[in-house]
C-alpha cells in the first residue's frame, strides 16, 4: 500500500487528526468491563460515586508554574496563557468548519456554556452572580478572548472558588449537628434546568440536603462493607488471595468531614490553567463538542493516546485499597525508566514527589490525577519520588524520565476456534484500540507506529495460520488519524474511494485507494462495533459496509463524522479544531447518526455517551455518492442471519445476563429525586441488588458456575477480580466471559455468512 496525501492544517500544518470522541473520550478509551455497570447499578439509589482513579505518570515537558503547589497567592494568567487565548479566539473566528465569528451573540453562549461547565447544577452560583457575569461580559467576553484578556473567567472562577469554600465549610459546620436521617422530602439531583438560588437561605437548603443524602449513602455503603468483611473473615479463601483490605473505620459523618477538608485543601492548588482549559473548552463547545483545548500536562496524555508514545517514568498509580490518603504504584512499563531502575515496586506508596532542585511537596492524602501531574515531565529532566513499601521506611530515589513505547496498546491478533458440525473453524481477530500514528515521530525522520504498519503485520500473522474469517474488533475504539484509516481499508478493498471529506468552504475531496486492486486480506470478514466506537472506526465500519465488503455487527457506533485538525505549534498547549466533515463513499454522514450494524447486538452503554445526547453536534446530511464497485452482495443474507443470531443470543447465558443488566439499569436511570429516608434508601438498593444478583446466578447457573450465596461473595469476587486484573498492564488482560461472547457471536455470524455463501 503506498501513503495517502498528508492533509496539512492551514497554520501549523499539523498533520490531521480524526480525533477521538467527547473529552472524556480523548483522555480515556472506553471499556466494556460489566463490574463497572454492575457496581455503578447496585449503588444508584443510594447515590454513590465510586472510583479507583488509575494514571499513567508520563507526559513530556509542562511549565514549572503547572506542576508546583501554589502559595495562597491570586490565581492569574501567564503571558502564555494570554497569547493562546488570542491565537484560540482567532482560529475559532476565523477557521472553525462553521464559519461562525465570534461575535456578541457567540460570546453570550460561550459565557452560558462557561458557567454551566463551572456549576452545571446551578447550586453554588447565585442568580445574583449570574446576573452580574451576564452584565458584565455577556456581550464582551469573545472581543476580550481576542486581545488575549482572561480577565472574565479569573473573575468567574475567583468567585466560583469562594462559593465552592462556601459549600465545602457549610457542609463541615454542619456536620458538628445531628443530622436527621428519616426525613420525609427529597432531593432533586437533576438541575441542569433550574434557575439558581435567589438567597443564601433557599442555597443552604439545598445544600443540607446534599448533606444528608450523602450521609446516607456513606451510612448505606459502610454498612454493606461491614456485610462483606465479615464474610470474609468467616472465609478468608473469598479473596482468591487479593489483599481487600477495608475502607478507613470512620464513621460517615467523619468520613465526610475528611473529604470536605481534603477538598478546601485542593481548592487551594487548582492552577490557573485549570482557568485557561474551563474557558476555552467552554468556548470550543459552544461552537461543537470536538474541538478541544489541552494545557501542556493534558496535551501529553492526548499524544500518548494517539501515538503509543509517552515521556515520563513508565508507572501507573491508583488509591490504595482500603486507604485513599495514600498512592501507590500498580504496574511498571517494561523498559522505562522507573522498570530498569530497580528501584520501584509495585505497591510502593508514593508520599513525596519534587523536581530536581526544588524542595519535596508532602502528596499524602492527595487525589492520583494531582500526583500524575507533578511526575510528569520533559526526557531527560529528573524526578525525586518519595517512596514507602509496606512496613518500611520511607525512601527518596531519583528517575530520569525517557521516552517509553507502549508495545502492549497496539493492535493484537489472535484465533478463536468455532465449532460447528463437528468440524472446528479458525476466526482470526484484529483488536484495533485507536487509529494511531506518531506523525511527528515520522516528521523528524524518526522510527515511529502507525495502526496500518501494526495491521499489515497482524494481516500477515493471520493469513500465514490460514483463518477462515476475521473479526475487525472496533469497540471501544475513538478514533485517531484520517490517514491512517483511508490506508487501513485499502487493506481489504481491491480499489476506489474510501471516505469524502468536506471542508469548511463546501468543497469535496475523497481520499481513495489507488494501489490497482491489491488487498492484503481477501477472506471473508465481519466488523464488530458499539456506542463507543467514534470517528475514524465508524469511518472504517462505513466503508465496509458501503462496499459490501463484510457485515458490522454490534450496536449504533457513536456518531462523531467531523474531523479536526491538531494545533500543535500554539504559544501553550494544544488543541484541536473542527474543519471538515466526513462522508461514506455512499453520500450520507455519519455524523450524529453513526453506523448502524447490520445485525444488532444488545448495547451496555447508556445512550447519553453517543453524540446524538451531546452538546451543540453538527447536523446529518448528505452529499453526491462517490462511484465506487461493491465487492459482494452479503445484504440479501442479513435477515437469515439476523435469525439465526438473535436465536443464539436468546440461549446465551452472556447475552441474557448483559440484557438483563441493562433493564435493571434502564429502569432506574431516568431517576429525577432520592428519598432522603434511609429506610427508603435501603429498600431501593436492596431491591437493586436482589435484581443484579440473579441475574449474575442464572448466569453462573447457566455456564457451570456455582450461584453467590449472598450480594456479599458476589461483591468480593468481583473486588478480588478488579485487584487481580489491576495487576495486569491493559494489553495482556483476558478478556472477560461477557466481553468475548461479542467476539463468539462474532465468529459464528461469520461462519453462517461463509456457509449461506457455499449453499448459493
Amino acid at each position: 500500500m503506498k501513503p495517502k496525501k498528508t492533509e496539512q492544517d492551514v497554520a501549523s500544518k499539523a498533520q490531521a487528526q480524526v480525533t477521538q470522541g467527547s473529552g472524556a473520550q480523548v483522555k480515556a478509551r472506553f471499556t466494556t468491563k460489566l463490574q463497572t455497570i454492575v457496581g455503578a447499578i447496585a449503588v444508584a439509589s443510594a447515590g454513590l460515586f465510586f472510583s479507583q482513579v488509575y494514571g499513567e505518570a508520563t507526559a513530556s515537558a509542562v511549565d514549572k508554574s503547572s506542576v508546583t503547589a501554589t502559595t495562597g497567592a491570586p490565581l492569574a494568567p501567564t503571558r502564555e496563557q494570554s497569547i493562546v487565548t488570542r491565537q484560540m479566539a482567532m482560529y475559532m473566528d476565523t477557521q472553525h468548519y462553521l464559519n461562525m465569528p465570534l461575535d456578541a451573540s457567540v460570546s453570550q453562549r460561550v459565557l452560558e456554556m462557561y458557567l454551566d461547565n463551572l456549576d452545571g447544577d446551578h447550586a453554588l452560583f447565585l442568580a445574583s452572580d449570574i446576573d452580574e457575569f451576564r452584565k458584565k461580559y455577556a456581550t464582551t467576553l469573545g472581543a476580550s478572548m481576542k486581545k488575549g484578556d482572561l480577565t472574565p473567567a479569573f473573575a468567574i472562577q475567583k468567585r466560583f472558588t469562594e462559593r465552592l469554600k462556601d459549600y465545602y465549610q457549610y457542609s463541615l459546620d454542619q456536620l458538628d449537628q445531628p443530622q436527621n436521617l428519616k426525613r420525609t422530602d427529597s432531593l432533586n439531583i437533576d438541575r441542569e434546568k433550574a434557575p439558581y438560588f435567589n438567597s443564601t437561605k433557599e442555597q443552604r437548603a439545598y445544600w443540607q440536603q446534599q448533606l444528608v443524602s450523602e450521609l446516607i449513602s456513606l451510612t448505606i455503603s459502610q454498612e454493606e462493607e461491614t456485610a462483606k468483611q465479615a464474610a470474609l473473615k468467616a472465609d478468608p479463601k473469598l479473596a482468591a488471595g487479593q489483599d481487600l483490605s477495608p475502607p478507613s473505620e470512620l464513621n460517615p459523618v467523619d468520613t465526610l468531614k475528611k473529604r470536605f477538608k481534603r477538598k478546601l485543601q485542593q481548592i487551594d492548588r487548582i492552577k490557573s490553567d485549570r482557568v485557561l482549559e474551563g474557558l476555552l473548552n467552554a468556548a470550543l463547545a459552544t461552537y461543537d463538542p470536538h474541538s478541544l483545548y489541552f494545557a501542556p500536562v493534558e496535551a501529553m496524555e492526548m499524544n500518548r493516546q494517539t501515538t503509543l508514545q509517552l515521556e515520563g517514568i513508565g508507572v501507573s498509580i491508583r488509591p490504595e485499597r482500603g486507604n485513599d490518603d495514600y498512592t501507590r504504584v500498580e504496574t511498571l512499563v517494561d523498559g522505562g525508566p522507573a522498570s530498569k531502575s530497580g528501584l520501584v515496586k509495585p505497591g510502593d506508596r508514593i508520599v513525596g514527589v519534587a523536581q530536581d532542585g526544588q524542595p519535596m511537596v508532602d502528596v499524602v492524602g492527595w487525589p492520583s490525577s494531582e500526583i500524575v501531574g507533578l511526575i510528569r515531565g520533559k526526557r531527560g529532566t529528573k524526578v525525586l519520588l518519595k517512596l514507602q513499601a509496606k512496613d518500611a521506611a520511607a525512601r527518596t530515589i531519583t528517575l530520569t524520565r525517557d521516552v517509553i513505547q507502549e508495545e502492549d496498546s497496539g493492535v493484537q491478533d489472535r484465533v478463536v476456534n468455532v465449532q460447528r458440525d463437528g468440524k472446528t473453524y479458525k476466526m482470526g481477530v484484529l483488536d484495533i484500540p485507536s487509529f494511531y500514528l506518531n506523525y511527528k515521530a515520522r516528521r523528524d525522520g524518526k522510527n515511529y507506529r502507525s495502526v496500518s504498519e501494526d495491521t499489515q503485520k497482524a494481516l500477515i500473522d493471520l493469513n500465514s495460520k490460514k483463518v477462515d474469517g476475521l473479526v475487525v474488533d472496533l469497540r471501544g475504539d475513538p478514533g485517531g488519524s484520517l490517514e491512517e484509516v483511508a490506508n487501513m481499508i485499502g487493506l481489504f478493498i481491491k480499489q476506489g474511494p474510501v471516505v469524502q471529506i468536506r471542508d469548511r468552504n463546501g468543497a469535496i475531496t475523497a481520499y481513495r485507494d489507488d494501489d490497482g486492486g491489491a488487498e492484503l486480506y481477501k477472506g471473508p470478514m465481519i466488523v464488530l462495533v458499539n456506542l463507543a466506537s467514534a470517528s475514524a472506526s465508524e469511518i472504517f465500519a462505513a466503508a465496509i459496509q458501503d462496499y459490501d465488503r463484510g457485515l458490522v455487527v454490534g450496536s449504533t457506533t457513536t456518531g462523531k463524522g467531523t474531523a479536526q485538525v491538531q494545533l500543535d505549534n500554539l504559544a501553550y498547549g494544544l488543541a484541536t479544531l473542527t474543519q471538515r466533515k466526513f462522508y461514506r463513499v455512499s453520500g450520507g454522514s455519519t455524523q450524529n447518526k453513526g453506523v448502524v450494524p447490520d445485525i444488532p447486538f444488545v448495547s451496555i452503554y447508556d445512550e447519553d455517551l453517543g453524540e446524538r445526547k451531546a452538546k451543540n453536534p453538527l447536523k446529518w446530511d448528505t452529499i453526491p455518492t462517490a462511484p465506487f464497485i461493491p465487492e459482494d452482495n452479503l445484504k440479501p443474507l442479513v435477515p437469515q442471519l439476523t435469525v439465526a443470531s438473535k436465536a443464539r443470543q436468546e440461549a446465551d447465558p452472556q447475552y441474557v445476563y448483559l440484557s438483563k443488566i441493562k433493564e435493571i439499569s434502564k429502569a432506574h436511570k431516568d431517576q429525577k429525586v432520592l428519598s432522603l429516608d434511609l429506610d427508603a434508601r435501603r429498600k431501593e438498593v436492596d431491591a437493586i441488588e436482589v435484581q443484579t444478583l440473579a441475574a449474575e446466578n442464572e448466569r453462573r447457573s447457566k455456564t457451570g458456575l456455582v450461584p453467590y450465596p449472598n450480594w456479599q461473595t458476589y461483591q468480593i469476587s468481583l473486588d478480588a477480580q478488579a485487584e487481580a486484573r489491576a495487576k495486569i498492564s491493559e494489553g495482556k488482560r483476558p478478556p472477560l466471559p461477557e466481553e468475548e461472547a461479542f467476539i463468539t457471536e462474532s465468529a459464528n455470524i461469520l461462519l453462517d455468512q461463509v456457509k449461506a455463501k457455499q449453499a448459493k
